[in-house]
């Protein structure tokens, strides 16, 4: 049985593999071809099988591959990256180097599951093609890992579902009644609107090089349970003024100048 490697410093990790799969007779599946292109696709891990128990995985996981041998993504929380090597049916992990911010513990969990899993030699199999690709990590103790392709999403024109709140190195997931509430659209035309969590807001956001800077904020006056409100007056503390954001494919961090910031992921249309 392996021993669990550390999550935060080295631990072993994963990369994958899909662009140009053989189909398979009558199912458009197969295996990952040795040499096949694995850059510019996003995999988002959906969910993780251990011991049979199959747990949906924190928003924002996933991988993408370089053009070097290598892997990096987020597990959820924190980000990471790797050596990768792809053979024809499996893809090889090396060791791979993590951030180290805290986490809220149920991700916490689902982060160092997922690294126990993503150890070594794994068989992969793919399935579909283009954006409808699904891949297939199994260890050799039967678990899985399974992950999906996912096209970048813009800034503008996205609906992005808060997922956590940031202070410094410390991500805290939305409390429980509050989660999946809270999100926000930017417009091109310099505007933005959304939920806090209770209210729903709308207001002005000039994008300029790496910075948004919010106008004040015009919002209902709804009373919610304490855990919403709680949400909404983190997210007014972000969306005050100038603050900085980075876009990486799918996910949106946002940094206020106070040091406070919120993270968002890219919410799928219904169906």
């Amino acid at each position: 049985m392996r021993q669990p490697r550390t999550l935060v410093g080295i631990l072993t990790l994963l990369t994958l593999a899909a662009c140009g799969t053989e189909p398979g007779p009558g199912g458009g599946s197969g295996s990952v071809r040795e040499g096949a292109a694995v850059t510019g696709v996003h995999w988002s891990v959906t969910s993780l099988t251990v011991g049979g128990k199959r747990t949906a995985a924190p928003a924002g996981a996933h991988v993408e591959f370089g053009t070097s041998g290598t892997a990096e993504g987020s597990f959820g929380c924190n980000r990471f990256t790797a050596d990768a090597r792809i053979g024809p049916d499996s893809v090889t992990l090396g060791p791979a180097t993590t951030t180290a911010m805290g986490c809220e513990q149920d991700v916490q969990r689902f982060e160092t599951a997922l690294a126990r899993a993503l150890d070594g030699e794994l068989k992969a199999s793919v399935t579909g093609r283009g954006s409808g690709r699904t891949l297939t990590l199994t260890t050799a103790d039967g678990d899985r890992i399974a992950l999906a392709a996912q096209p970048p999403a813009p800034l503008t024109g996205t609906t992005w579902k808060v997922t956590s709140l940031v202070t410094g190195d410390t991500a805290t997931s939305l409390p429980t009644g509050a989660e999946g509430r809270a999100v926000l659209t930017f417009g091109e035309d310099g505007s933005v609107q959304g939920n806090l969590g209770c209210n729903s807001f709308h207001g002005e956001a000039a994008v300029s090089g790496s910075s948004i800077t919010f106008g004040a904020l015009a919002s209902t006056r709804k009373t919610c349970p304490p855990e919403r409100m709680e949400v909404e007056r983190a997210l007014l503390d972000v969306l005050d003024g100038r603050t900085t954001y980075e876009l990486r494919h799918r996910a949106l961090s946002v940094t206020a100048l106070n040091g406070k910031g919120l993270a968002a992921t890219a919410q799928d249309a219904p169906g």
